[in-house]
């Protein structure tokens, strides 16, 4: 049980360090520059840090042939931040390091430097400069990519869908219709001719499905590092016949985990053989996912069921203790604003949805209304640290749930993206 529990709390770990990872790369792609006056700097682990010096100092002095003064003073001034920021390292950290410098637009023809500096969660690879108006993120994006993949294929003889399971992302790719007869065979034709035409063109339809199928899955970048296995849905004994042939390419054959039943064989047939899997994908992130929410909605159609969802009625509930398991969807922005007057001792705090491009300490807050003295921001915290901090004091679990399946997505549209599994009922 202790070895169990020390594993969620990995995970658990992990699932934050993706949400603050996906979190600051949203941050950096909203940023703009003028020209080619934002710098991208990545650093792989065994770059020596004197080099890397030596030739943003020479990218300094070709600075000189720039032709407009205010972008020349711009890009001088992001080279010296980053070479003031690199006094500090005298080596890479462990996976490297990528810096993002530059006069970033903030509205009105004004500009502000910002430096940031990002330790990626994965190892980076090679070293680049790059200086443009935005900041180059690929190589970031990329380690957000799910790690393996499974391949999804559901199957009866009136049509084949397939796809792909990602982490808590179902893929669905293509499909096909099949032109086998049905039983019913017309008039004049023999049943022994009729059945063995039958036979053919379900053998036919079988090497269309599997021909199909194996170029997408054998399609998938690093096939043989990524591709986990294939699960096979359908009726019986549809779905035997078509595991046992030789329809999949022999590689990917190799590679099927089971058979699982599934009623529907279109793009939801996908969803259903994931669900129906359950057991075979016990650890991947999805089923996780299902789980929790699972446990979320028996609770709730309970006549006095443990679940709570909303901001106000879950933030009751951590504050008494009351919270077993916080679900939180990764999709949620908003803010937690501490707002203050500067003359008296009102303050206010309040929830707002966090906008691209626009800064809360920006905002008018109004006047107070003890002593009509102007308001300002005093504290801004992202809602899901801010919840995780309520939780984390109550030994609450905490997790951050995708929308990448019908559950998940119910969490962010129906309930707002916070909801709870209480560890009684509370009526909060």
């Amino acid at each position: 049980m202790a070895e169990e529990h020390s594993q969620h709390e990995i995970e658990k770990d992990e699932a934050r360090k993706r949400y603050e990872f996906k979190k600051s790369l949203e941050r950096l792609e909203e940023k703009e520059g003028s020209g080619t006056e934002l710098i991208s700097l990545y650093i792989p682990p065994d770059k020596q840090i004197y080099d890397v010096t030596a030739q943003l100092r020479d990218e300094y002095g070709q600075c000189a042939n720039i032709k407009s003064k205010q972008t020349r003073s711009n890009v001088q001034s992001a080279l010296s931040s980053i070479l003031a920021r690199l006094k500090y390292f005298k080596t890479p950290p462990e996976n490297g390091m990528a810096i993002f410098c530059g006069a970033i637009n903030v509205g009105g023809d004004k500009t502000d430097l910002e430096s940031i500096i990002v330790e990626p969660p994965e190892v980076i690879q090679t070293y680049s400069y790059r200086c443009s108006s935005t900041f180059e993120l690929e190589p970031l994006k990329a380690m957000l990519d799910d790690k393996y993949v499974y391949g999804l294929l559901v199957i009866d003889r009136r049509e084949a869908y397939w796809g792909f399971l990602r982490g808590t992302h179902i893929e669905p790719i293509n499909g096909t219709n099949s032109t086998v007869p049905g039983k019913q065979r017309k008039g004049g034709q023999s049943s022994v001719r009729f059945e063995r035409l039958r036979l053919i063109a379900i053998h036919d339809f079988y090497s269309k499905v599997g021909e199909r199928a194996s170029a997408a899955f054998l399609a998938e970048p690093n096939f043989f590092e990524k591709f986990k296995g294939v699960l096979i849905g359908g009726p019986m004994p549809t779905k035997e016949e078509f595991a046992s042939g030789d329809f999949l390419h022999h590689e990917v054959k190799k590679r099927i985990i089971g058979l699982f039943d599934a009623s529907y064989t279109n793009e939801f047939g996908l969803r259903e053989l994931v669900d129906n899997a359950q057991d075979a994908l016990r650890g991947v992130g999805i089923m996780d996912e299902k789980a929790e929410m699972s446990r979320f909605f028996k609770e709730l159609i309970k006549e006095n069921g443990a679940a709570a969802y909303g901001e106000d009625s879950v933030r009751l509930n951590l504050e008494a203790g009351a919270v077993d398991t916080l679900l939180l969807s990764e999709k949620l922005r908003k803010a937690r604003l501490t707002i203050k007057c500067g003359n008296c001792d009102y303050e206010e705090i309040k929830t707002m949805q966090i906008e691209a491009g626009k800064k809360f300490k920006d905002l008018p807050f109004g006047r107070c209304p003890k002593c009509q003295s102007s308001l300002f921001l005093e504290k801004e915290a992202d809602i899901i640290d801010e919840l995780t901090e309520l939780a984390d004091a109550s030994n609450t679990r905490v997790e951050i749930i995708s929308e990448d399946f019908e559950e998940g997505a119910m969490l962010y549209s129906a309930f707002g993206g916070i909801a709870a599994v209480l560890r009684y009922p509370t009526g909060m």
